[in-house]
């Protein structure tokens, strides 16, 4: 036997026991997950009976001390009357100092859940929003997907809705997320100019997505691929192997590029219905958004040159590599089957998403006839062509029709 030989067994040897290894890891995770699901609650009871039980025992030494200032004071007559009347007006002004708080704080809150219903952009300073109106309708019968959001974007106002504020999976849509943040760190970093500037891939991140079951644009361990690369295969073929190598890249680790998506999340206003654990869209119970959230993060993104550039490409050639000398040629297959459907108008931008739990999803962004831009999501269909018309019907439906069209 060649040494060849034996080297590509040695390398397939230590893969399969990497994977191996992944897999007893993910399964410990989740292990401890449900562990701290059922503990966390126990803990939380023990805890309330306990103060309630200091706070009794307090309310009883509190009142027998009482009793016995009393009985000490009885005799004092006037003073004690006095005494009394200086506590009976010290107990209401705490009272009204109380009350005063409690409405302050009241107050606040309605501020904030006020602000909350509002999603703004820190890098564009742009205010993400869109409101339901006597108009909104409910999706008809020519929709299937379970849940959705139809979004009139000039005037920010929901045109149709299926249960959008619902918490649901949001699948590889997370991607659009993962986008975003790379390329607002790429912008503050002064990197955004140096997207030929190159990534080695591991073993670690292509294995990444073989163990969870991801699409893969097929990078492979060692193999140094272009940051344009990476951004381009997160959206099209929608690549976990791209995806996490462009969290590395950004923020040193994938654990870490998470915090930062988090983080964007949270000022975008989101962060009450949409959390991240992973920047691909595995599903976890703790990995969640609504279509209303998901279509808040589209519109982020459609506001950044270089997101709507890639989410809007047909096909992409990765860079020639040692590894691959002619390139990986990827696409974006929403875009390319729903582009000679009759939508009234033109899809311009999308993600697909799939995992079992929320079935086929998609986020599109496209323009009527007349230029009238519309921000489209649907989760949960049962295939990926149902997904697809579900987009036709609701741009269909809402688009303004050529001979509509005042010249």
């Amino acid at each position: 036997m060649t040494e060849e030989f034996y080297n590509e067994a040695d390398y397939d040897r230590r893969r399969r026991e990497r994977l191996a290894q992944m897999k007893r890891l993910k399964e410990k995770q989740m292990q401890q997950r449900r562990r701290l699901k059922v503990l966390v609650p126990a803990v939380l009871v023990a805890a309330l009976v306990v103060g309630i039980g200091v706070n009794a025992l307090s309310g009883k030494s509190q009142e027998k001390k009482a009793n016995t200032n009393a009985a000490n004071t009885a005799d004092k007559g006037e003073d004690a009357a006095s005494t009394a009347m200086s506590n009976t007006a010290e107990n209401n002004t705490a009272k009204n100092n109380t009350a005063k708080n409690n409405t302050a704080m009241g107050n606040a809150a309605t501020t904030v859940a006020d602000a909350g219903t509002a999603a703004i952009d820190d890098v564009t300073g742009h205010t993400y929003y869109a409101k339901e109106t006597d108009a909104t309708k409910a999706m008809n019968g020519d929709v299937y997907s379970n849940y959705g959001i139809f979004i009139d974007r000039d005037s920010n106002t929901v045109l149709a809705e299926r249960n959008s504020t619902t918490r649901m999976n949001p699948a590889s849509m997370t991607k659009i997320l993962t986008l975003l943040v790379a390329v607002e760190e790429l912008e503050k970093s002064g990197k955004i100019k140096q997207l030929d500037d190159t990534f080695t891939m591991t073993l670690e991140i292509t294995d990444y997505g073989f163990v969870n079951d991801c699409s893969n644009v097929g990078f492979l361990d060692g193999e140094k691929v272009t940051v344009k690369d990476l951004l381009y295969g997160t959206i099209l073929p929608s690549g976990a192997d791209a995806a996490v190598g462009l969290a590395t890249y950004s923020a040193g680790s994938h654990e870490a590029f998470v915090e930062l998506m988090n983080a964007k999340v949270e000022e975008l206003g989101l962060s009450e219905t949409t959390h991240i654990t992973n920047c691909v869209g595995i599903y976890d119970e703790e990995h969640y958004s609504t279509a209303y959230d998901v279509a808040m993060i589209m519109e982020a993104a459609m506001d950044n040159e270089l997101c709507r550039e890639i989410m809007g490409a047909r096909t992409y050639t990765t860079s020639m590599t040692e590894q691959h000398t002619e390139g990986i040629t990827v696409s974006n297959w929403f875009i390319r089957r729903i582009e000679d459907k009759d939508t009234g108008g033109k899809v311009l931008c999308a993600k697909t998403g799939y995992v079992v739990q929320s079935g086929s999803c998609a986020a599109s962004y496209g323009k009527d006839h007349n230029g009238k831009e519309f921000i489209c999501v649907t989760a949960d269909a049962h295939s990926s062509w149902r997904c697809i018309y579900d987009h036709v019907a609701l741009y269909s439906q809402f688009s303004t029709a050529k001979e509509e069209i005042v010249q």
